[in-house]
């Protein structure tokens, strides 16, 4: 399929005017009280390809795209650290942070300061405490947002991609980003899939209007989705300090 057609799957007549008639929060307590909340996601593959798995019009049968277009509504880090190995389900970590700055649980406390939180002290080289930022988008047409739950290995890309937006004096939930992937390579020599970003058009001020107040609501759920969305994620062999692909440089990403 190609690029073209792809971004053309993610554009329908109304965009992102649609969200006039659409309030998350009431919809959300009436269609989904007493039910898992939760955000469909996206999700980034392992060993380096470049296709990302999308939601499809049937559960359980993602369509595969070498990138596609949302706005970034809310965007925020996460730290788990379990004792023992996760082995899936709903088990929360001992200790979580949703902010990247306080852990709570134990050994909880400041996370720049915690050991766990080091290279080294994990699997392979990584860290004990799995960092990871969960960015939850939405596509042009659509009303509902996505979770993107972005590994150790883009986030350094992801940070220069959000200080080139401000030195514009623009915000994430601004512009329209395109996201696609590039093959990169760790320290080991094991190659993992990187995502990239770039600008795809500016908000209209009409568009961006609707934007914000989804962005507040997106804010105030975020805090619900349990740890397990990123628990059953992509594979770690990205979360050790990685080489640059194009210079070899073996870097750590940026927080």
């Amino acid at each position: 399929m190609s690029s073209k057609k792809e971004m053309a799957l993610t554009r329908q007549d109304n965009g992102f005017l649609r969200l006039a008639d659409f309030n998350m929060a009431g919809m959300m307590a009436e269609e989904l009280d007493g039910l898992d909340m939760s955000f469909e996601r996206i999700k980034i593959p392992s060993a380096g390809s470049t296709v990302f798995e999308v939601p499809g019009e049937n559960p359980g049968e993602p369509d595969t795209v070498r990138e596609f277009s949302a706005v970034i509504l809310y965007h925020h880090p996460l730290h788990a650290y379990y004792k023992t190995k996760y082995t899936g389900g709903n088990q929360p970590p001992d200790c979580g942070s949703f902010d990247g700055i306080t852990g709570e649980g134990d050994p909880g406390g400041n996370c720049a300061a915690c050991p766990l939180n080091r290279f080294g002290t994990g699997e392979n080289g990584s860290k004990a405490c799995k960092n990871r930022r969960r960015i939850y988008v939405l596509r042009e047409g659509e009303i509902f947002p996505l979770l993107l739950s972005l590994p150790t290995g883009s986030l350094k890309e992801f940070t220069k991609y959000i200080k080139r937006l401000l030195s514009k004096g623009r915000k994430s939930n601004s512009v329209v980003t395109r996201f696609s992937l590039k093959k990169a390579t760790n320290s080991g020599g094991i190659a993992y899939s990187q995502a990239q970003f770039a600008i795809d058009r500016p908000l209209t001020s009409e568009e961006y209007a609707l934007i914000g107040k989804l962005s507040e609501q997106v804010r105030e759920y975020s805090r619900r989705v349990g740890f397990e969305a990123d628990n059953t994620a992509e594979t770690d062999i990205d979360e050790a300090p990685f080489a640059d692909p194009e210079t070899g440089e073996v870097i750590e990403p940026l927080k």
